[in-house]
This record gives C-alpha cells, sequence and structure tokens, in this order.
C-alpha cells in the first residue's frame, strides 16, 4: 500500500489531465455545434472564443484545483465588505441554470465514477460519509471553468446559456475520462475495500428526495387517509379464508375510528422521519400529550392538514431539518424557545385548535424576528443596492412629472432643461442614496415648488420684499444639488445667470420672461384658430396625457420579467394561466424565516429568507454560516424555480411525508 494515491496525488494527477480534457471539449464542442443546425446561430460566437478556449479553461480551472488541495472549498464566497454586496439577477440565474445544465450531464455521465470517488475522498478526509460538495474533483469546479472560458467574449445572456447546453455532453464526455483515470488509480492500488467501507454511508435522505421526486400522483390528504382506513377494515374478509374458518382474521392495520389509534399510527410516522434530529424528535414525541388529548374533542384533527396542530409541526419540523448537528447553538436556541410552547400547551387540560394557532403565531413571529436580525448588517447595503436598480424607472418617472409641472411655468430655456435633466438626477440620486420618502429627496421635490412659486408676478412690494428673503436658500439649494451629482462649473453657472436675470426682472416689477418668450397655454381651438406647431401639439398632449391617465399606469414600467415563470411540476405546460398562478403562489409564499435549498453562484446551499423588500422583488438568504449571504432578484428566483434550482425545505412536510407513508403502507397491504 506504500504505492497508494492519496487526496493530494490525485488531485495532482486531475491537473495533469487538464491540457488533454480542455484539448478534447474544444474539439468535441466544434464537433457539437458543425453537427446541429440549431447551433448554427452560436458559431460566431464560438469561433471568436475558440482560439484562446484551452488556455482560458485552464486557467479558470488550475486555481480551483490548487484551492481543493489546500482543504479550502474553492467555490465558497466569501464577503469582506458587506457594502459591496451584489444582487443574483436574472443574468446571474441563467449563469447558475446553465452551470447546472453542465454538472447534471457529468453526473449521468460518469454516476458510478463519481460514487467511487467521493467514497475514497471521504475516506481520505476520515469524514463518516460522502457528500458531494467534499469531493475535491466534484463536477461543479470543472463547470464554472468551462463558464469563465465561454465567457471571454461579449454575447447575449440568452446565447450563452445556449452555448453551455451545448458544451455540456462534449464537457461530460471529458469528465468520465479523467474520472475513469483516477479510479483506474484505485483499482491499481486495490482500494476496493475502502471504497465499499463508505459505499453504505450515503446521504439518509437521498432515497427520500428521490422518490418523493418521481412521485407523479397527487399527494395523499389525511381525509382520504382516514377513508382508506374505514374503507380497509370494514372489507369482507376473503372467500377462501372464510371457508377454512379455522384460523382467525389477520389484525388490521388499523383499527377502525377515529379515535386515537389512526393518530398514534401517524404520530409514529413522523416521529419516525429520518430527517430529524434526535433533540428535535424528543420535543415532538412529548407534544404528543397534547396531541392526543385535543383529538377527543376535535374532529377536524384527522380530516384537515391545513388544522393549526399540523401547521405548528410542520413549521418546528421545517426549522429544525435546516440544521445539520443537534450541538448547533441557533438550533440549541430554537429548542428551548420551543420547549416552552410545548409545556404550555401540555399543561392545558382541554387545549383547543385556537390555542396551537396561537403558539403556531408565536413561533412564525420569533423566526422572523430571528431572521431579521440575522440580516441586520446587511439591510443597508441591500436596500441601496434595490434603490440603485430602481435608478432608470425613478428617472423616467420623475422627467415625465417635472415636464408636465413646469410646462406653463415661466422657464428660460436653459432652466427648462436643466429642470428636465440635471435636476431629474439630482432627485433620484437622493432617492438611490437615502430612499424614496426620505428628507433629502423630499428636500431635492419640495425645492421645485419654491423654484416656481419663486418665478410668480411680484405685483407689489411686499411680494418682491418675500422674494428677496426666499433667494439665498433658493440659490444655495441648487448649488447643493449640483454638488451632489457634480455638475460642471460652466453647466450650473449658465443657470444660475439666466435665473438671477429672471428673478431681476421680478424684482424690477416685471414678469419672469417677455411676453415674446412665454410658454403656450393649452387652450381649446376655435373654429378660426390657427393649426398647431409641432411644439404646441406636444405641450397639448402633455397636459391631456397627465389628466386622463391614471398616474399608476402612465408612468409605471411593466416588465415582462417579473412575471411569474413555471415550477418544475409544470414546465412542461408552457406560459398557461395554471403554470402562472402556480408560481405565483410559491413566490408570494417565500416569508422572512423560512429555509430553503438552491442553487447560488456554482454552488447548492441551505439558507433561510432573512430580509425582503418592500417591493417583493428583492430578497436576501443567509446561510447556516451566517456569512454565506446572497441577495436574489425575483426575476432570479423565478429562473431558478422553472429549472428546479430552488426548493422549500417544508414543501413536502413532515405531516404530509407521514400520510403518504401509511397510505403506502394500505396500498401493500391490499
Amino acid at each position: 500500500m506504500s504505492n497508494a494515491p492519496t487526496l493530494q496525488s490525485l488531485l495532482t494527477e486531475a491537473m495533469t489531465q487538464a491540457p488533454g480534457l480542455s484539448r478534447h471539449v474544444l474539439n468535441a464542442i466544434q464537433d457539437e455545434l458543425d453537427s446541429r443546425p440549431k447551433h448554427f446561430h452560436l458559431l460566431d460566437g464560438w469561433r471568436r472564443m475558440r482560439a484562446r478556449f484551452a488556455n482560458d479553461f485552464e486557467t479558470a480551472l488550475l486555481p480551483l484545483l490548487q484551492a481543493s488541495a489546500r482543504g479550502e472549498d474553492p467555490l465558497q464566497r466569501k464577503l469582506n465588505d458587506l457594502s459591496s454586496l451584489s444582487l443574483v439577477d436574472d443574468r446571474q440565474a441563467l449563469q447558475d441554470v446553465a452551470v447546472a445544465h453542465v454538472i447534471h450531464a457529468v453526473e449521468e455521465h460518469a454516476r458510478a465514477e463519481l460514487h467511487q470517488l467521493g467514497n475514497v475522498f471521504a475516506a481520505l478526509r476520515g469524514t463518516a460519509r460522502a457528500l458531494k460538495n467534499e469531493n475535491p474533483v466534484r463536477p461543479a469546479l470543472f463547470a464554472q471553468a468551462l463558464l469563465v472560458a465561454l465567457s471571454s467574449v461579449e454575447m447575449e445572456p440568452q446565447a450563452r446559456y445556449e452555448l453551455m447546453q451545448a458544451a455540456s455532453q462534449p464537457m461530460a464526455s471529458g469528465m468520465l475520462r479523467l474520472y475513469s483515470a483516477l479510479c483506474a488509480q484505485l483499482r491499481a492500488a486495490d482500494l476496493s475495500q475502502m471504497v465499499a467501507s463508505h459505499a453504505a454511508r450515503v446521504d439518509p435522505d437521498a432515497e427520500l428526495r428521490l422518490a418523493l421526486a418521481r412521485r407523479s400522483t397527487q399527494p395523499a390528504t389525511l381525509d382520504g387517509l382516514a377513508r382508506r382506513v374505514h374503507e380497509h377494515n370494514t372489507r369482507p374478509a376473503p372467500l377462501g379464508q372464510a371457508a377454512v374458518g379455522a384460523t382467525a382474521p389477520a389484525a388490521p392495520v388499523f383499527r377502525a375510528g377515529h379515535g386515537p389509534d389512526l393518530l398514534s399510527r401517524l404520530y409514529d410516522q413522523i416521529l419516525a422521519d429520518p430527517r430529524l434530529l434526535p433533540p428535535l424528535k424528543a420535543l415532538l414525541a412529548r407534544l404528543q400529550v397534547a396531541v392526543v388529548r385535543l383529538a377527543r374533542s376535535d374532529a377536524n384533527l384527522l380530516h384537515k392538514q391545513d388544522h393549526p396542530t399540523w401547521g405548528l409541526l410542520n413549521r418546528v419540523a421545517a426549522h429544525g431539518m435546516a440544521f445539520e448537528r443537534a450541538d448547533d447553538e441557533r438550533l440549541q436556541s430554537f429548542l428551548r424557545f420551543i420547549e416552552g410552547e410545548v409545556q404550555g400547551l401540555i399543561d392545558v387540560a382541554v387545549p383547543s385548535a385556537a390555542l396551537f394557532q396561537q403558539a403556531l403565531t408565536r413561533v412564525e413571529a420569533h423566526l422572523s424576528s430571528q431572521a431579521q436580525q440575522r440580516s441586520e448588517r446587511s439591510v443597508q447595503a441591500l436596500g441601496a443596492l434595490e434603490r440603485e436598480s430602481m435608478r432608470e424607472p425613478w428617472s423616467k418617472l420623475l422627467h415625465e412629472q417635472l415636464a408636465a409641472q413646469t410646462i406653463e411655468a415661466p422657464l428660460g430655456p436653459k432652466l427648462r432643461r436643466f429642470m428636465n435633466t440635471a435636476w431629474v438626477e439630482v432627485i433620484v440620486q437622493a432617492m438611490v442614496l437615502h430612499g424614496r420618502e426620505s428628507d433629502q429627496a423630499m428636500a431635492r421635490i419640495e425645492w421645485v415648488d419654491q423654484l416656481l412659486e419663486s418665478l410668480h408676478d411680484t405685483p407689489d412690494e411686499r411680494s418682491r420684499q418675500r422674494l428677496r428673503q426666499r433667494l439665498p436658500g433658493l440659490i444655495e439649494g441648487l448649488r447643493s444639488g449640483c454638488d451632489a451629482i457634480a455638475l460642471p462649473e460652466a453647466q450650473r453657472e449658465s443657470v444660475l445667470q439666466e435665473l438671477m436675470l429672471q428673478h431681476g426682472r421680478l424684482l424690477r416689477g416685471m414678469s419672469a420672461l417677455p411676453d415674446a418668450a412665454k410658454p403656450l397655454e393649452a387652450s381649446p381651438r376655435g373654429p378660426n384658430s390657427q393649426e398647431l406647431s409641432p411644439e404646441e401639439l406636444l405641450q397639448r398632449l402633455l397636459i391631456e396625457r397627465e389628466s386622463q391617465m391614471s398616474t399608476q399606469w402612465a408612468h409605471t414600467r411593466v416588465n415582462r420579467g417579473h412575471l411569474p415563470t413555471v415550477p418544475v411540476q409544470l414546465y412542461d405546460q408552457g406560459d398557461t394561466p395554471e403554470a402562472r398562478s402556480a408560481v405565483s403562489a410559491w413566490l408570494d409564499g417565500l416569508h422572512i424565516g423560512g429555509w430553503y435549498h438552491l442553487f447560488v453562484q456554482s454552488n447548492w446551499l441551505t439558507a433561510q429568507v432573512a430580509w425582503i423588500s418592500e417591493s417583493g422583488q428583492f430578497f436576501l438568504f443567509v446561510g447556516q454560516d451566517p456569512d454565506q449571504r446572497h441577495s436574489l432578484t425575483r426575476a432570479a428566483l423565478e429562473r431558478l424555480l422553472t429549472h428546479g434550482l430552488i426548493t422549500a425545505l417544508d414543501e413536502n412536510s413532515l405531516v404530509q411525508r407521514a400520510v403518504d407513508t401509511l397510505m403506502q403502507d394500505l396500498d401493500d397491504a391490499v
């Protein structure tokens, strides 16, 4: 065994294989694109990157393998500065989908080889079981390098996604060769015993997730289970068994009736769920006392799955199953809180559904509060990111509003242009930096009113005196706004000169503009009126538009990218009302404190929703490691959902799994 491969030697072999892998993938991608007419539109972009593909791929791959050799997670994103958080938008999500597609293709091609390598790496590390993310040569590293290599030239996001799809099979065949070479070293060193010793230690959730994913029928219901139990226990004995007579009938799987017998079987199945950590299972077992008492007086308990009792069990279990270790301090803190709620329900002689609902409400509030505390240090940065994404629609909206507000105002040409361009930028900048309803943004908006008021006629000395008093603050506000956007001195001075001339006319008792320069009034045309000029027609249309159309639909930009996409189970239905409704309901169900499993930036992670923007378009996910923070747009979540790359941990709830299992027991007993 002196020549037995080590972790370092296997990684060194993988690095040695990298040049050959890059050449294989290069040639195979070319063959794939040439052989399929549907890929012809990708050839131009591919030709521009082909000459540098091999070098770019190796340059991206080797640092990842070297990080693995140092015992680091090459794909772990580190946040050194929370103020530099970036949003995972629809473009980034599309890249994640492409990477996931490549990973899936490789795993399908090299399933047996990956299984062997995973077991060996787990044994070499001394870990109890093989986990995908601990494989130092896992497909995700090579898929990430492929993405980098295919990003060397500018392409439309959709075209790059299609190119990644086209490259997935060439990458899969190349990775099979690499993994086969590594496995050959294992066989040569006779490490079959090491592989076998870890082969049985697989993820205990894998088979359960696979069974749930393959389930094509509608999930079982409590009411349906109760009916099936009654049918099973009241059916007549078979004729052959009745004729024998000597043997007693077999005991029913469940006893008839709606008493605690069915409940006991259901609760036993709940506690048998392998995802429950021992301390969580013990806590739910204590709660059974209160549930049994409730069943004696509440007939709905065994017929309605939306009963608050099952909601409480599902919520507690979903949160507890997000943790991998029973000694995790966050889990222990949560269990201490739940212990008080459980004890309160046990102490009540005759519990009610209302008491369970109150407990569920307190649990939801507690989890939401805890999640928000985890997001506190990122909220400011996330708020700024959200506001920055609104810069363009806010600019468009304010431009239209200021144009309408000043259309009849006595503004000189330079001042009017300034108001419709630079001052729009001033207001938007304040909204982005400080918030849409912030004092700073409101001050910039109110300055417009002050300016327009200062240009009213001053028929008497008293009104002229008030104008003199307001001018210093007005000019200071203008200069401050120009400083906020770093407006060049020459541009601001020309506006100030024109404004001073207008105010000078007003202080001499004249109008702000000469009669020839006054803005046109939009008045109805009489039968003898002349045809309107293009400028007059534009001004009139603006006035009519503002008066006849609702503010929301006149200015709100409808973005189809924010429309719901289709969840995995409805993906084949396309853009149907049912699909849109299903996805909208799923996305609307995202809530602070909920745990999700999602594929972000080339990696799978379990994370909790810690923040949702007021608009519902931006979300912060915090992983089990508090430094794992990912902010995603709604469009990005839709993209992940469409391709099955995000799922709620409680999507297949604790109670639902128990009901499904009992229903299967009945089917097997038939």
